[in-house]
């Protein structure tokens, strides 16, 4: 059974403030995988005295916690990613558009034998990088 936000707060001793379910709203309704900053705009139009630092730590600790991921960072702002289910990602070099997708065979991928005894693998995501549709016009 699927924990509630304020379950999960609980369980982490984080009290379930307007602001923190504001930030987690705002992330879980976005439809791309959005930076600080963006989640930043989005809040302060209901919190307009909430600081960026405030959003970022929040989501810094939303990763920490489990409830959503850092994505892939290619020489720009840190991306939150709020599908925690198993995928991967397109990354357009271009615009920076992130784009989830399935697939089992990058799923099954074995990890490789001269990964070190003394490194355990948690988790494995491919990341494809190359252009979306909208920059190959």
């Amino acid at each position: 059974m699927a924990k509630t936000l304020p379950e999960i707060f609980k369980h982490h001793q984080l009290k379930v403030t307007p602001q923190r379910v504001a930030i987690f709203q705002a992330l879980i309704t976005s439809s791309t995988h959005p930076t600080a900053d963006a989640v930043f705009q989005i809040v302060r139009k209901e919190f307009p005295h909430i600081s960026f630092d405030t959003v970022n730590r929040t989501l810094l600790t939303f990763a920490k916690i489990g409830i959503v991921d850092i994505v892939e960072v290619f020489g720009g702002a840190k991306r939150f990613d709020p599908n925690m289910a198993h995928h991967h990602h397109l990354h357009c070099v271009q615009c920076g558009e992130i784009i989830d997708f399935q697939s089992r065979a990058y799923d099954d991928l074995k990890v490789p034998d001269d990964v070190p005894e003394n490194f355990k693998v948690m988790s494995k995501r491919v990341v494809l990088r190359g252009f979306c549709n909208a920059c190959l016009v």
